[in-house]
């Protein structure tokens, strides 16, 4: 009965973040958190983890025709090979084209939503990933790897802090080098004493993610430090520190 229910819901995307825009030219998709294994209506607090990042690029992209939407999943879980919530990642893709027509779409992960990104990434629609603090697997012999080929072509930001318990900030390093091998549009910052969530330095988090955002939406210049970290070899682009104060206006 459980899986049959679940079957019977579906995606859905939440109601434009902020204002809506006049006319749209870009959008993002935010990706909440999920959990490894379940059939359980996705939790009504998870799109919380993803709303002050939704509020704040809604904020400042409005003038270039940004539009905003929380992706709502069928179910909280991943479920192995079912890979749902890639699955309504790239349906929410899929919805985003019918409504807007041919616009880029940028993915924006956090946590298990951030997996989901990186999966989804290979939709024509998207141009750019940014997966936040990633739930990625254990690396298991007996077990493909995460795919990265879908990848290729699109810009993708990852950040994960150093001391992470959820999910080991290495993981998605592996997998960030092994993307950068056939993609050259890849960095990945470190945030040094941050947690799973965050949140120590959410200012400078929040600023660097509007910075990637509404560069690959729009074409604005990066900042200098995402332009070196796209530019620099592994492991150096992939290891970029995120500075205390990042996004802080000169003398403040």
């Amino acid at each position: 009965m459980a899986e049959q229910a679940t079957t019977a819901r579906e995606a859905r995307l939440g109601k434009t973040v902020g204002p809506a825009a006049p006319a749209v030219s870009g959008v993002v998709l935010l990706l909440p958190p999920g959990e490894e294994s379940s059939v359980r209506r996705p939790s009504p607090l998870a799109p919380a983890a993803v709303r002050a990042l939704g509020r704040a690029l809604a904020r400042d992209g409005r003038g270039e025709g940004l539009a905003t939407h929380v992706v709502h999943y069928r179910c909280r879980g991943w479920n192995g090979a079912q890979a749902q919530l890639a699955r309504d990642a790239g349906w929410a893709a899929d919805e985003a084209v019918r409504r807007y027509g041919d616009v880029p779409v940028c993915l924006v992960g956090v946590d298990m939503g951030a997996r989901a990104a990186l999966h989804a990434g290979g939709h024509s629609a998207v141009n750019s990933v940014l997966a936040l603090a990633p739930w990625l697997p254990e690396e298991d012999v007996a077990a493909p790897l995460e795919p990265v080929k879908q990848l290729a072509g699109r810009r993708v930001l990852i950040v994960h802090g150093t001391n992470d318990r959820r999910t080991d900030p290495e993981l998605s390093f592996r997998l960030a080098s092994r993307a950068k091998k056939s993609n050259r549009d890849i960095c990945r910052f470190e945030v040094h004493s941050d947690g799973h969530g965050l949140h120590q330095h959410r200012a400078e988090v929040l600023a660097l993610a509007r910075d990637f955002v509404l560069g690959s939406l729009f074409g604005r210049a990066f900042s200098r430090p995402v332009q070196d970290a796209l530019a620099a070899p592994p492991p150096l682009g992939l290891r970029m520190p995120l500075a205390s104060g990042f996004g802080r206006p000169p003398g403040r």
